[in-house]
């Protein structure tokens, strides 16, 4: 586990895409569960360890999940990420910025993607749908290209709302599924069973203390990663 946030309130750490951020039907052992070990062996703790999990990352998703280490904190942070989700007129609190790596290249180099989005439990998947259709809530992103290679595609997405699934879901309706996710149409999975989708960078302001943080996640150690994130910091 790499840390790349820490304060009274607030932690954020590096999710590999192996691991789930919180417990579920595998038993794994989750993300939030080693995070309260680190903060119990580190400060002394007695007792059980205060963890809040204000958002979540898909499990094959990798990158920056931020948690809650008081309830002060931990009521703030779910208000501002349901803002984000609901999506209202005024400028969110919450910045979420993710890189993609995607099949192919999209036919505009960066565009405002305006989807409605309907959710299948059973499966697990969400798929485009009519405005009015039941269920149907609005998905909107912004994509901009960062690199071109011979067979995929660097995109960095900001979203304007948080939906299930919605950055593979709308990102593969557009012909470039996220390299390696079988569901939404990838032509193979990766070797580590992940896709290609990193939560890059979170942007908000600090529940308690207000100032402005921004943390960045580096992205996975893995070779088509790091040819990326070379070809980017070119």
């Amino acid at each position: 586990m790499t840390v790349l946030y820490e304060d009274n309130h607030i932690i954020a750490v590096s999710k590999t895409c192996n691991e789930i951020v919180q417990g579920d039907k595998t038993g794994d052992t989750p993300l939030s569960e080693i995070v309260k070990a680190y903060i119990k062996e580190k400060y002394n703790k007695p007792g059980e360890v205060f963890l809040g999990v204000p958002h979540r990352l898909d499990r094959p998703t990798s990158g920056v999940v931020l948690f809650a280490r008081t309830s002060k904190a931990l009521t703030r942070l779910n208000e501002m990420f349901r803002e984000k989700s609901a999506m209202s007129n005024e400028p969110s609190a919450i910045r979420k910025t993710y890189w993609a790596i995607v099949q192919g290249e999209p036919s505009q180099p960066e565009a405002r993607l305006e989807n409605y989005l309907v959710r299948n439990e059973a499966q697990n998947k969400s798929y485009i749908a009519q405005a009015g259709a039941k269920d149907a809530k609005l998905a909107i992103l912004n994509y901009r290209t960062l690199v071109k290679g011979d067979h995929y595609t660097l995109l960095e997405v900001n979203l304007e709302t948080g939906r299930h699934h919605q950055i593979r879901c709308q990102l593969a309706a557009i012909g470039c599924p996220v390299k390696g996710d079988l569901k939404y149409g990838a032509k193979r999975s990766n070797p580590d069973g992940g896709i290609c989708l990193h939560a890059r960078r979170i942007e908000f302001v600090h529940p308690v203390s207000k100032q402005n943080i921004c943390i960045t996640a580096p992205v996975p150690n893995d070779a088509t990663w790091q040819r990326f994130n070379e070809l980017v910091e070119e």
